[in-house]
């Protein structure tokens, strides 16, 4: 099947330039546009490349977008009051609904905002810029549309569309917007009132399923979609768009309208999308993405594939910085894998299975091929599980929706009515819920990405390869897809302890043990985690019969209660404790570590660093004693590792200060991943392999999502004790590996 390209070389110079002008200056947008005009100029006027002209041209509108949208912000009078720290008051309008978050147990909340006019103590401005807000208290009627007076201290933005961070000290009420947003948000109240009888999980599915509020989503949820690769269900896609436009164009279509009728319908439907889901950067990409959909559909591929390249054009004229957002890259490469992959997969699958069916395995299979170097470069991961995760949860996506929407405008009538239709959805949405944590919870869901993702460019192409090839052949389609499957249900184990084994984080439950090589069948064991029997099980595993040193880091139960265990058929020469204690047994010496200290034990070496000798609360119970946690740089095997027992922000701050130097190849994770952490500190540290200690279904929420997002942002990788079971770090031919055993 041929394709329309001649568009593809202008959207994708585009996009890419878009991506870097962002960052740059408005002078560097604007000599770019200037260049990018006169290359335009000379070849229309020779007559000759036209492709590359109509890129040169579409680079020139873009560039020019960006060097005005640069401009209004370099020089706006609220960036300069922001660099004073001027305190002002603020004219505001919500550009998105406000979000929750809790910091040290207090609920605050951060909106993004157009600031109308600005008044200092000598400046009164009127203006039209972006900004974001941080207010603490309840905020449920800071919806989109809606203007209110505020008031604060501004502070320089490090994001380049927006002028100022505002800190609010005092806010007014907020003025009810403009009725198509008021009547959108009670269309999301009624969805959000038609699913109140449903249990946690679904109820709040739902609502993100329909218009993306995801606010009341579970960390748990969120991190086993994250594995599933079923990510995209909660935040509004095109494929929610075009569900939704699906099912108005075909009762249209019922009642009699035909092709320009259709097409009105349709695009009051995207209208009407979008102010339901709210006008934010992913949902404009949604809109945009859902109607090149919709092309595909009456054009065919061809211009399908034309209409998405007007699309990324169009969008990145009009917002620069979607270019670079995570979300449109995504959204943009499942698109085109859709349009240039799934019809020639589903033609070759039609030869020997129905076509629906060969669609329902093409299509998530394209979007997932041409997704998964951007995935690996984003997450550095690649799910196995995604392509089957979204062929069982996709049948129940629709129906959820549809009946989600549809409880939400009945509850505008009566509520008791609509929450038939939430049954409906709840029912689709506990579908989709089992299949994410069924599918996180196998042992290889997703496999650790850790070459270079550029190198998926050349893979990718040849497993598409490979799949053409073999998806004409029955047998050999069937049975490769069955082995994978089985693979990934099973995968095959490995002998344990793994050969060159530095490290092992013991899966012990909701506590820490982590165990040190020191030579053949002895090592260096820090903390015993609460549960004797578990810590027993994971030496007895890594054939530990002598235990060198036992370190406890402090003395909570979760790290010392299994002491016994540590002492059951083994033999332990010294036991070192920190300022507050911990056990001890007849005959081993007790020890109490200083800062500075140094140790060696057989093939580890050690330095502690933490805590001060102030440090206070020997005693004490909650942060107190575990910011008295002992820290320990350790080099083993020729790997740099951090382990950090429990210290929360207040120690970490002052350990940063006291040893800026603390780079790490691994780190144990503080405090077995609460919310509580420090981003400076994993920046100094800068490990690529980071290890959570945490019980399966623990009470305290552990590892918590704030803590995943930090070390997704500082680009690290991590392992948990919870899904992937004792943890070992391993170093092979001069490369640090990591291997899990359940």
């Amino acid at each position: 099947m041929s394709h329309d390209l001649r568009t593809a070389p202008a959207a994708l110079a585009c996009w890419a330039g878009a991506a870097v002008l962002v960052t740059s200056r408005s002078l560097v947008a604007l000599a770019v546009t200037v260049m990018a005009v006169a290359l335009a100029a000379v070849l229309l006027r020779l007559g000759r490349a036209r492709v590359v002209a109509l890129a040169a041209v579409c680079v020139a509108v873009v560039a020019a977008s960006c060097a005005w949208r640069l401009t209004t912000v370099e020089h706006s009078p609220v960036r300069e009051l922001a660099a004073e720290h001027a305190r002002v008051v603020l004219d505001i309008e919500v550009l998105r609904d406000a979000r929750t978050y809790t910091v040290h147990g207090r609920e605050s909340v951060v909106v993004e905002v157009m600031v109308r006019r600005a008044v200092s103590r000598d400046r009164d401005v009127r203006v039209r810029d972006r900004a974001t807000a941080f207010l603490d208290g309840k905020a449920d009627d800071l919806v989109v549309g809606r203007r209110l007076v505020m008031s604060g201290r501004l502070a320089p933005s490090d994001a380049t569309e927006e002028v100022a961070v505002v800190n609010v000290s005092r806010r007014g009420p907020a003025d009810r917007a403009a009725w198509w947003w008021e009547a959108s948000e009670r269309v999301r109240e009624g969805v959000r009132g038609s699913v109140t009888h449903l249990s946690a999980e679904p109820r709040a599915l739902v609502p993100a399923l329909v218009d993306g509020d995801d606010t009341r989503i579970p960390d748990g949820v969120d991190e086993d979609f994250r594995r599933a690769g079923l990510t995209h269900l909660m935040a509004v896609s095109g494929t929610n768009l075009t569900i939704v436009l699906a099912v108005v164009m075909l009762l249209a279509r019922g009642a009699g309208l035909r092709q320009r009728g259709l097409w009105v319908v349709g695009s009051c439907s995207i209208v009407a999308f979008v102010l339901l889901a709210r006008p934010d950067p992913s949902v404009v990409r949604a809109a945009a993405m859902g109607a090149v959909g919709i092309a595909a559909l009456g054009l065919g591929s061809r211009g399908g594939v034309r209409a998405l390249c007007w699309a990324v054009i169009g969008l990145v004229f009009l917002d620069p910085w979607l270019s670079r957002s995570a979300g449109f890259i995504l959204s943009t490469l499942a698109t085109a894998g859709i349009l240039l992959l799934a019809p020639a997969l589903a033609g070759r699958l039609e030869r020997w299975m129905p076509r629906w069916c060969a669609l329902s395995v093409a299509v998530p299979l394209a979007a997932q091929l041409a997704c998964t170097p951007a995935i690996a470069a984003l997450s550095g991961e690649v799910s196995l599980v995604a392509v089957f995760a979204n062929l069982l949860a996709g049948p129940a996506v629709a129906p959820a929706t549809i009946a989600g929407l549809l409880g939400g405008l009945v509850a505008l009538v009566s509520v008791p009515l609509a929450q038939v239709a939430g049954v409906v959805a709840g029912a689709g949405a506990s579908w989709i819920l089992a299949v994410g944590h069924h599918a996180a919870g196998l042992e290889s869901a997703s496999l650790e990405w850790h070459a270079p993702w550029q190198l998926l460019l050349l893979v990718v192409p040849v497993v598409i390869v490979v799949i053409a090839v073999v998806s004409t052949r029955p047998a050999l389609f069937l049975g490769l897809s069955l082995g994978l499957l089985i693979g990934v249900w099973r995968p095959p184990q490995t002998g344990w302890p793994p050969e060159g084994w530095v490290m092992v984080a013991c899966d012990v439950g909701q506590g820490d043990a982590t165990v040190l090589a020191a030579g053949p069948g002895s090592a260096v064991v820090v903390d015993a985690g609460p549960d004797p029997p578990a810590v027993d099980r994971c030496l007895d595993r890594l054939g530990v019969s002598r235990v060198r040193l036992m370190v406890f880091t402090h003395a909570h139960a979760d790290h010392v209660d299994g002491w016994p265990g540590v002492q059951d058929g083994r033999r332990v020469d010294q036991v070192a404790v920190g300022p507050t204690g911990g056990p001890s047994a007849r005959g081993v010496p007790v020890h109490v570590v200083s800062p500075g200290e140094t140790f060696t034990v057989g093939e580890v070496t050690a330095e502690v660093l933490w805590p001060l000798p102030d440090q206070p609360s020997t005693t004490g119970e909650g942060s107190a004693m575990n910011d008295a946690s002992v820290v320990l740089r350790v080099q083993a095997g020729g790997i740099r590792l951090l382990l950090t027992g429990d210290i929360e922000p207040p120690a970490q701050r002052v350990l940063l200060r006291e040893h800026p130097d603390l780079a790490a190849d691994v780190l144990k994770m503080p405090h077995h991943g609460s919310a509580r952490q420090l981003p400076a500190l994993f920046a100094a540290v800068g490990a690529r392999i980071v290890t959570i200690s945490a019980g399966e279904g623990n009470d305290y929420g552990h590892p918590a999502a704030a803590a995943l997002s930090l070390l997704r942002r500082q680009g690290a990788t991590w392992w948990r004790t919870d899904t992937d079971g004792d943890i070992a770090i391993v170093r092979r031919d001069a490369e640090q590996t990591v291997v899990t055993q359940h």
